[in-house]
Parts: structure tokens; sequence; C-alpha cells
């Protein structure tokens, strides 16, 4: 019996199809055709899109669906790398995969409105502890040091007097 690959192309040709004509009308690209014509299983991603692309193939060229999708899935049993399901992100998980996983099961709904109502507590907590500290400092006291600035005697203006118009003595030229 001959293999899928070997039936599809067989079906097409007694139909005079060109593969440009078979990818038109079943919007596969060309480039599968042939591969699937070819028996070469390694040009798709997974089982899944073998199995869909050659029972839409062999419908389209009319060839008994059931029969050629039995075949393949035991074409595909025989071959090493299609025997069983490919990992879905062709990679190992790390720290940050775990890290970002954790995030994806917090409830933000929830989370977030805490996390902002502690964060103006935080944050009112240290603006008052610096007003109290600027409260207390010589600055706002009145008083910052000596030769800046006197504290006021109850009558007296805490207000430098300013200059009287005493007359500036004029220096006469040789």
């Amino acid at each position: 019996m001959p293999s899928v690959g070997e039936q599809l192309r067989q079906g097409r040709e007694s139909r005079q199809l060109s593969v440009s004509e078979v990818a038109n009308s079943t919007n596969i690209k060309s480039d599968y055709i042939r591969a699937m014509e070819e028996g070469d299983w390694s040009a798709f991603s997974a089982p899944v899109y073998i199995k869909g692309f050659v029972r839409t193939y062999s419908t389209h060229l009319k060839l008994d669906v059931g029969s050629v999708v039995e075949q393949l899935e035991a074409e595909l049993r025989a071959h090493p790398d299609l025997s069983e399901p490919p990992s879905l992100t062709g990679r190992r998980r790390g720290v940050v995969d775990w890290v970002m996983l954790q995030f994806s099961r917090v409830r933000w709904v929830i989370v977030f409105p805490v996390m902002v109502g502690l964060g103006v507590i935080v944050a009112g907590y240290f603006g008052l502890k610096v007003w109290k500290q600027q409260q207390g400092s010589p600055a706002a006291s009145g008083t910052l040091g000596s030769g800046l600035q006197q504290r006021g005697r109850p009558g007296v203006p805490t207000t430098l007097p300013l200059p009287t118009n005493a007359p500036v003595p004029v220096r006469q030229g040789r």
C-alpha cells in the first residue's frame, strides 16, 4: 500500500491539479503540500497540524479520509519525533518563569487597592515624621543662632532698623 504522501500526490495528479491550485483552494501553503506529498513530517510544528492538513487535502481530492487518516496515524507513531506530544514552550522553566507564574495567580483587583492604601499610610507616616522634625528645628522655632536672628522682646520689633540718611563723606580729589 502506498504511503500517505504518495496517495496525496497520486490523487492530485489524477485530477490534473497543480500544487499552487490545491494551495489556493485549500488555503494550505504550497510548501506544506509538497512536504505532505514527500512525507516530510518534520516540516510541521506539531502532529495536530499534520492531521488537519492531511484531512483537508484528502477531502479536497475526494479520497477516503478515514483510511488516509488511519494510515497517517500509523506513520506518525513510527516517527520518533512525532510519537509524543511536543513541548509547549520548547525550553525549561527558570526562576523568572516561576515568578511570573506566581504574579499571574495574584488577584490584582484586591491586592492593588490594598498596596495603594499601604503606600498612602507609609507616605503619611514619613511625611508627619519630617514635618515634626522641621517643627522642632531652630529655623522653625525662630532662632537661627547668634548673629543671624535675634528673638524679639515684648514691644520690640524683630526687624532690623533701616539706615538713617546720614551724610556720606565725600573724598576730595588730588
